[in-house]
């Protein structure tokens, strides 16, 4: 991944990974807040079949990339991975709406001058989404390369994104990375791939079993994501929504997190847990959340056996130099709650059961 999100695990995978163990045969490892996908990640190359979901469609599409191996993406009708690229970075810049509202041309649609891109960056984010969305119209490219490909332009807009880290706002001042060309890169696929199932949705709506392994990693602070990623969601869902404010905010407030909401965290937490058919749970949490670990621990110990395991400080998300020079460290910590299994009454297991993935059966 080539953009820092807010609360990535990359730095602390391999801690986290010791707590996974093997998979049972056919249980999945269920990331219910995917983000970026480096948790889900380790868990696949441990062999666990995957089942990912975020509320952002954007975060599954980044997550499900990073899974896919290179027999799974072959782009026969483009002549190859490689070239799709290529072709991509030589479409012809288009004035859409990444160029009408997110570059210096947005002074003449809405009289803000945004400078999230340089004008010829943001048409040419225009042209190569259009192209990608031309491709799965024709048939040219399947559901697991579209993925794959509009991922990877994420990566390449992002390295020239004129933005302190995310794009809950752009910078004053053009940086020089935001001046150079656009260019999408192919990435290193998997030599071989597991059971990969994804949905965008409710984190209570994702199935799971008894003998599946459940990591949560709720947002815990009030930095809502859907506000922060505004600009990776409207590129993986390819509309033109109503923007406005000096940011340029697509409409987000439906997709607001009770866990970034402090008078609500540890109630819907505990919701969730008890929610879980999951045997075993395993729950990332910082300093930095607004959840007390006292609390955490004595509404969690009704559920099952808690133990927490500290992971090490970690340098807190810095947007800018004056929050970098002013920020103290996060504590890191993993939780393990064992549950004893819990039989579902006849009709609630039928319900669940039915839930159906909505964005991809798999990618296996």
């Amino acid at each position: 991944m080539s953009f820092r999100y807010i609360g990535s695990k990359s730095r602390l995978i391999s801690q986290i990974a010791r707590y996974m163990g093997p998979p049972e045969h056919g249980s999945f490892f269920v990331d219910g807040f995917c983000g970026t996908g480096v948790v889900a990640e380790a868990a696949a190359e441990l062999g666990w079949n995957v089942r990912i979901n975020d509320s952002l469609r954007s975060a599954v599409i980044s997550a499900g990339a990073r899974l896919i191996s290179a027999d799974q993406a072959v782009f026969k009708k483009l002549g190859g991975y490689s070239k799709a690229i290529a072709k991509l970075n030589a479409a012809k810049p288009k004035h859409g709406f990444m160029w009408r509202e997110y570059s210096p041309a947005s002074m003449d649609t809405c009289g803000l001058e945004r400078r999230y891109f340089t004008q010829d960056n943001a048409a040419r984010i225009d042209a190569m989404r259009a192209l990608i969305g031309e491709w799965v119209e024709a048939g040219d490219v399947d559901e697991v390369e579209e993925r794959l490909l509009i991922a990877d332009l994420f990566g390449a807009l992002n390295r020239v994104a004129n933005i302190a880290g995310t794009f809950g706002c752009f910078l004053s001042k053009w940086t020089n990375q935001s001046q150079e060309k656009i260019a999408m890169r192919c990435r290193e696929l998997k030599e071989s791939g597991v059971r990969v199932e994804a949905t965008v949705g409710d984190v209570f709506d994702v199935p799971n079993s008894a003998r599946d392994l459940v990591y949560l990693d709720p947002p815990y602070t009030k930095r809502q994501y859907a506000s922060y990623y505004h600009i990776l969601e409207t590129v993986a869902l390819d509309d033109e929504p109503h923007v406005e404010g000096v940011a340029g905010l697509r409409p987000w407030k439906d997709l607001a997190s009770d866990f970034c909401y402090k008078t609500r965290a540890l109630k819907t937490l505990s919701r969730l847990v008890h929610s879980l058919r999951a045997q075993k749970v395993l729950l990332s949490y910082s300093s930095e959340g607004h959840i007390c670990l006292q609390d955490m621990r004595a509404e969690l110990s009704k559920i099952g056996t808690f133990t927490m395991h500290p992971l090490g400080a970690i340098g807190r998300y810095r947007p800018n130099k004056v929050a970098s020079s002013a920020a103290s460290d996060v504590n890191e910590f993993l939780v393990v709650v064992d549950r004893p299994v819990v039989q579902l009454p006849e009709e609630q297991s039928k319900i669940v059961n039915a839930i159906k993935p909505v964005l991809v059966e798999s990618f296996a």
